[in-house]
């Protein structure tokens, strides 16, 4: 072994404390998890032997390198060189302002090998193996001055010999140390790691509201960090609690874990897609290090960074407190922000209930008060977090509830701040948030907004709430609560002051469910064309209406359905939606069938037919005439909605799903396949769902509610459909 490599290590000083043999010969190579060295032909090391003389040298094409002449006992073999090279994301990563990265040519090397195995784990052999001595598997942290940057050491089946670095003498205290007079070879682990893949495309894709559901509900979990005190009076930081946004980004998915539980409530795995990418690609949590950067140093008090406070915003400990919590990660493309929804029931439901519409300062139009403040502490956060981060990356904010209302306000916010930002929003059950006129002004601003089934909270704040929460706490207050009749009373005696009505912003997708018969049920994502469908529960609002106010048991009813709010159950229904769409895709179909299709429009038909029969039951000549034309005006509208809402649905039936609208820009990513392999090699994304699967065709012993030909689909989209009207629903 000892002809293999060609002697062209050299001692850098001749500094010694005796006179030991120097007549020791090391060999080592460094190669990939395959045993081919050739990804580190040509790294600079340094090597230091038990003396404290260090020798430096170049590996050869295969990898290898040889340390002759040095004295006897151990050496130390390290890799300080630093990159150099003229990769634009490696040079932005070493010479931005905030925490720039300390990268060696060696990282950049091991980000560009790959696993042996799909999953990552060690390899339990290596065909290098048969031509050494020894064998260490080792990671690039092992062999480098600064890793505060780097994931966490993961379990090695051939760890290096941590006692034989004990008896260096204090010297060599970055590198792996080797036997002297033997061939050494160090298995380096690949860098990579795990990244949820997000679409690019502002266009609504399946895709993007499956795994922004997920983060969403991440978000209602804790940072994790430990230690989290301020100021954090440790060298090193860890994030070992799982859920928690930490873990997830600092130290799962770094390491190439696959994980999937976003909160301790979910019983059922809903893993997300993730794809493999170089580790410098990853969502990034920032490093840690009280002596590399001053910024993290203990001596600065309140006033220390650390990575809970750099990614995660909990406004609850300041002055003006709003119990606002949102975090913040990024790659080189995207930057994701997650705002939390409802959590703690007593400060959030006074902040849902603080519907005074103040003025919107970063635009125009009025929005809601309670909304708005916690929208402030989070803007603040955000433009701290893109000063930090921001190289005109693609802005991907998703919000549940109250987060959804507040992650409105805040996209708002940054695209009126930052000329030319490319912003996408998901929210998922967010009240309404604005007026009118803050709608139209925020109309260029890409939102998806997703409604699960009978979901209560996006139907409030209806118009009517528009006054200062103080005085109907007070008017309440002093009222009798304990018959339904005491609640009319004071409704109907406060005195509403009526604003501008409070306006839903964005393109709405629902998620609907279809029962068949007891225990058979499937469910369609569409695009309704009228608001009752999706606010209480099936019109109950809008046939209910009392004088101009709402009646309050039908919204009472409707919380009995509150189950449908909670993001335990948008995951399922937005998991369902993404398995459907993937069958439909596969067998070139719609995402409606024709039985779908009959049983939806039934239940259109039947609720015109209601709206009809309240039309007809109003009397125009009782003192509330003004209210009642008023009611008369806003069904006959509802109807017009009703019809195009059935156009719609026709429409939808009649449209093969298409890559694109599953999966948005990564339709074209280059292993589409196999990130789909990965998340289909979990078992629980092949089970059978019901919710996920198209009904099959009927039989014969159970007709439909109304027989619908697909001839007669096709003359429907011919006589009525708008030829502006965009069929490109889903």
């Amino acid at each position: 072994m000892k002809d293999l490599y060609d002697e062209i290590s050299a001692p850098v000083n001749s500094k010694m404390f005796s006179c030991p043999a120097q007549d020791c010969r090391t060999t080592f190579q460094l190669v990939d998890e395959f045993g081919q060295g050739k990804p580190y032909a040509g790294l600079s090391f340094e090597a230091v032997d038990r003396e404290g003389i260090t020798y430096q040298g170049v590996l050869d094409a295969k990898g290898g390198a040889v340390v002759s002449d040095h004295y006897s006992g151990g050496l130390v073999v390290a890799f300080f060189a630093s990159y150099i090279g003229g990769d634009e994301l490696y040079k932005d990563l070493v010479n931005r302002k905030s925490y720039p990265l300390k990268l060696t040519e060696l990282q950049v090397r091991a980000e560009n090998t790959r696993f042996k195995h799909e999953d990552g784990s060690r390899t339990e052999d290596n065909p290098a193996q048969a031509v050494c001595d020894h064998f260490h598997q080792v990671e690039v942290r092992d062999l480098v001055r600064y890793n505060c940057h780097l994931p966490p050491a993961t379990k090695s089946n051939f760890p290096p010999e941590e006692h034989a670095k004990k008896l260096m003498r204090g010297h060599g205290a970055h590198g792996v140390c080797l036997r002297p007079n033997q061939h050494t070879v160090l298995e380096v682990r690949p860098l990579r790691a795990l990244r949820l893949v997000l679409s690019k495309d502002p266009g609504f894709c399946v895709l993007n509201m499956y795994q922004l559901a997920l983060m969403a509900t991440l978000s209602y979990s804790p940072f994790g960090q430990e230690p989290d005190e301020h100021p954090v009076k440790a060298s090193a930081v860890s994030f070992p609690h799982e859920p928690s946004i930490g873990n997830w980004f600092g130290e799962s998915l770094s390491a190439f874990r696959e994980i999937w539980r976003v909160d301790t409530k979910l019983a059922q795995a809903f893993y997300p897609i993730y794809e493999e990418v170089p580790y410098s690609q990853r969502w990034e949590i920032a490093p840690f290090d009280p002596e590399l950067y001053a910024d993290n140093d203990p001596e600065r008090g309140a006033r220390q960074e650390h990575p809970a406070n750099i990614h995660w915003l909990d406004d609850r400990n300041r002055f003006n407190a709003t119990d606002t919590q949102a975090f913040a990660v990024h790659t080189p493309d995207q930057i994701l922000i997650a705002v939390r929804g409802t959590s703690e029931f007593m400060a959030d439901a006074l902040r849902d209930a603080d519907v005074l519409q103040v003025e919107f300062n970063e635009g125009k139009g009025r929005v809601h008060q309670g909304f708005y403040e916690s929208a402030v502490q989070a803007y603040s956060f955000v433009e701290d977090y893109l000063a930090r981060f921001y190289t005109d990356q693609q802005i991907v904010i998703c919000g549940h509830s109250l987060g959804g209302a507040v992650a409105l306000l805040l996209a708002e916010m940054l695209r009126r701040a930052r000329e030319g930002i490319d912003i996408q929003l998901y929210t998922f059950g967010a009240p309404r948030a604005g007026d009118t006129t803050f709608m139209q002004e925020a109309a260029d601003l890409v939102h998806h907004r997703i409604v699960n089934d009978n979901d209560p909270v996006p139907s409030v704040p209806a118009s009517w709430m528009h006054r200062p929460f103080e005085r109907v706490r007070q008017d309440f207050a002093g009222a009798s609560m304990s018959v339904a009749l005491g609640v009319k009373k004071t409704i109907t005696s406060l005195d509403f002051e009526l604003a501008k009505a409070y306006e839903h912003h964005g393109e709405l997708r629902h998620f609907m469910g279809i029962p068949f018969a007891p225990g058979r049920q499937s469910a369609v994502l569409w695009t309704p064309g009228c608001e009752t469908i999706t606010e209480q529960a099936l019109c109950d609002r809008m046939l209910r209406h009392e004088n101009g106010l709402p009646e309050r048991m039908a919204f009472m009813d409707q919380l009995f359905r509150v189950g449908d709010h909670f993001m335990v159950a948008y995951i399922p229904a937005c998991w369902a939606a993404l398995r459907r769409h993937q069958e439909a895709l596969a067998a070139c179909t719609p995402p409606v069938t024709r039985r779908e299709l009959s049983l939806l429009r039934a239940l259109l038909v039947s609720l015109d037919q209601q709206i009809q029969q309240k039309q007809a039951s109003i009397n125009l000549s009782d003192p509330y005439r003004r209210q009642h034309e008023i009611r008369l005006q806003v069904m006959a509208e509802e109807r017009r909605r009703l019809e195009y809402t059935l156009k719609r649905l026709t429409a939808l039936a009649a449209t093969t799903v298409t890559d694109t609208q599953v999966y948005g820009s990564l339709a074209n990513h280059p292993e589409l396949e196999t990130l789909l392999a990965r998340w289909h090699a979990h078992d629980v994304n092949n089970r059978e769902e019901q919710l996920a699967m198209a009904p099959a065709e009927l039989p014969s012993s159970e007709p439909p509610i109304i027989k619908v030909s697909f001839d007669e689909i096709l003359a429907m989209l011919d006589a009525d459909s708008d030829p502006n009207d965009p069929l490109n629903l889903i």
